[in-house]
């Protein structure tokens, strides 16, 4: 009987009901993900990775890691979140031609940012080069990401809504493999840039559209059970442990596959080695790190994202809070001012720390604007 329900459960389509509201955890967790880039970006953009004192990179620099994996995983409960449950209502058209302008406008941003980047670094024939996919960007690389995959996940989205739910929690794995396999055996007939934005390259800095995406499958799955348990204190602590559980096993996980050298192996993945194509030591270390921050974001809910407004508030508009950060690091402080490798470490660390705040003031500050003038 027990392996009958079982088998039953596995086989069910999701019923998922809509959110009766804005979630601000789901903003916390996004925020904390924004923050922690933005910190980094300060600390790279102005100083430099091989400037880091050792005690930067351990600890400081390594909680950066986080960032991706949590900002990536979030995109994933988002459109799990506002639009899953929206599927096969007779409106979706109008829905998924939504969240592909929202790709458009992501791409724009994407192509103007990467300026930004480029102008204090790089002759215009490289940044041209960059615009036309010859090359790729470092700190505005995640928006290409996210602007191609708002341009074709959402016509997946109903088939992903449809599948049983055993084929949906195998999905992130069969992927991860797929990718790994790609990247590893397939030559892309030769094609650098399109192995890059598929499944990534050693030799370019990208977020590759198959290998990442398992974080935004895990995303989905973690929506929907957000959509069910939520608002149940019960069923919520249930979550909250169970993905606290989940983030603490691959931290361990990521412990075990470095010993003995376990110091050396948090060195690496502060210095991203194991990043760009993702390797197992430092997905266990990202992915676990930032599963424990969103169970602590959830079990906060709306009473922690009220006491960490700053923070919710750049979480709730990423896009503005990407824009902005880019903007003052690249644009203002490297190109215009010249400051780089003007400050020492605790000071651009410091800087980070501000501009965080500062982009929450900003986005507020839009905000008025918009809505008072």
């Amino acid at each position: 009987m027990l392996r009958k329900a079982l088998r039953g459960i596995l086989a069910q389509r999701p019923v998922l009901p809509p959110s009766p509201g804005r979630i601000e955890a789901i903003d916390l967790a996004r925020g904390f993900a924004i923050a922690l880039m933005i910190v980094s970006h300060a600390v790279s953009g102005l100083l430099g990775i091989r400037q880091v004192p050792d005690w930067g990179m351990v600890p400081i620099h390594l909680l950066t890691k986080f960032s991706s994996s949590l900002f990536i995983t979030v995109f994933g409960i988002a459109l799990a979140v506002a639009f899953l449950p929206k599927c096969d209502s007779p409106d979706w058209p109008r829905r998924r031609l939504k969240l592909m302008l929202r790709g458009l406008q992501v791409l724009f941003w994407y192509k103007v940012l990467t300026v930004v980047e480029m102008m204090p670094l790089y002759a215009p024939e490289d940044i041209l080069d960059t615009l036309l996919y010859q090359r790729f960007p470092i700190w505005v690389e995640i928006l290409g990401f996210y602007a191609i995959a708002l341009l074709w996940i959402p016509w997946v989205l109903p088939l992903w809504r449809r599948m049983p739910l055993w084929s949906r929690l195998a999905s992130p794995l069969l992927v991860a493999l797929l990718a790994g396999w790609l990247e590893r055996h397939f030559g892309f007939w030769g094609i650098e840039p399109l192995k890059a934005i598929l499944v990534e390259d050693p030799d370019h800095y990208t977020w590759g559209q198959l290998s990442r995406l398992p974080l935004v499958m895990v995303g989905l799955l973690i929506g929907e059970a957000v959509l069910r348990c939520y608002w149940q204190p019960a069923a919520r602590r249930w979550l909250v442990l169970g993905l606290a559980g989940i983030g603490a096993a691959l931290l361990m996980g990521f412990v075990a596959v470095s010993l003995p050298g376990l110091g050396e192996a948090l060195v690496a993945v502060a210095w991203n080695v194991g990043k760009h194509p993702p390797e197992l030591p430092f997905m266990l270390f990202s992915v676990g790190g930032a599963l424990v921050i969103l169970a602590l974001c959830l079990l906060g809910g709306g009473t922690a994202a009220a006491w960490l407004k700053p923070i919710t508030v750049v979480g709730s508009d990423a896009l503005m809070a990407f824009i902005f950060h880019i903007v003052v690091i690249f644009l203002i402080f490297r190109f215009l001012l010249g400051y780089w490798q003007v400050f020492s470490y605790p000071q651009v660390l410091g800087f980070g720390l501000a501009l965080v705040l500062a982009t929450a003031g900003w986005i507020s500050l839009t905000r008025w604007f918009r809505k008072y003038v």
